[in-house]
């Protein structure tokens, strides 16, 4: 990722924790936003995010399954700063809900947008995917497996529904 494109995702990460901090949902601090399979949800990120957590993930343990985030320590997250947009926006308030789908679609439109402009394509995927792959590897190493193609990131046109 170039310093320019990691600069607009941080960009979008910066208006998505104003946006919830306007939105002022209540957490309760139970955790359960981590604990994936518990509660019914999955954390899909994209290839943006996965790269800034990687840079700053301490060391866990592999493989990493899709019921839980490794980074989850005792009921608390220790990669606050690096974390993900669905992590920055899920809230477990039930008068929140609207609002989150609302901030989720404006900047997953945004990181689309970056991935357009920089041509990088666009790949999103479940938390555990990139947790899983190879360290310090990019989306087409296949450590050493000639056997597989490579993956084609395609940029996908950006959907606006307010028309603008």
């Amino acid at each position: 990722m170039t310093d320019k494109v990691r600069t607009e995702v941080l960009a979008v990460y910066a208006d998505v924790d104003a946006a919830i901090a306007q939105a002022r949902p209540r957490c309760d601090a139970s955790g359960r936003c981590c604990r994936f399979t518990e509660y019914g949800h999955t954390l899909f990120i994209s290839a943006f995010e996965a790269e800034i957590l990687l840079a700053h993930a301490p060391h866990y343990e592999q493989p990493v399954s899709r019921d839980g985030c490794p980074f989850q320590v005792e009921g608390l997250c220790t990669m606050r700063d690096a974390r993900p947009l669905g992590c920055r926006i899920y809230f477990c308030d039930p008068g929140y809900e609207a609002r989150m789908t609302e901030i989720t679609e404006e900047a997953l439109t945004k990181l689309k947008r970056i991935a357009d402009a920089h041509d990088t394509g666009w790949h999103y995927a479940p938390l555990h995917h990139f947790l899983n792959g190879p360290r310090k590897a990019g989306p087409n190493d296949r450590a050493g497996d000639s056997m597989t193609p490579p993956v084609t990131r395609v940029p996908l046109p950006v959907v606006n529904h307010s028309g603008g």
